[in-house]
């Protein structure tokens, strides 16, 4: 489990996540890793992703190499 020791996670939703849509996720900085958790099921499981990789994920979605539905 990710714990986080500055407070709660300051969970976020992307701006595209609008219209009541219940298919999104939620990300949240912790000091090593980007955590990513369904919003539907907050207390459920978190995947962990490090900083460099959530770095070229971001990069690669930017640049329209994922479909975004």
């Amino acid at each position: 489990m990710i714990k986080h020791k500055a407070g709660p996670p300051r969970w976020r939703t992307s701006s595209y996540s609008s219209g009541g849509n219940p298919d999104c996720v939620e990300v949240a900085p912790f000091a090593a890793v980007v955590a990513v958790r369904d919003s539907k099921d907050p207390d459920g499981p978190r995947l962990g992703f490090g900083a460099a990789e959530w770095a070229a994920f971001m990069r690669d979605v930017r640049a329209g190499s994922h479909e975004l539905i």
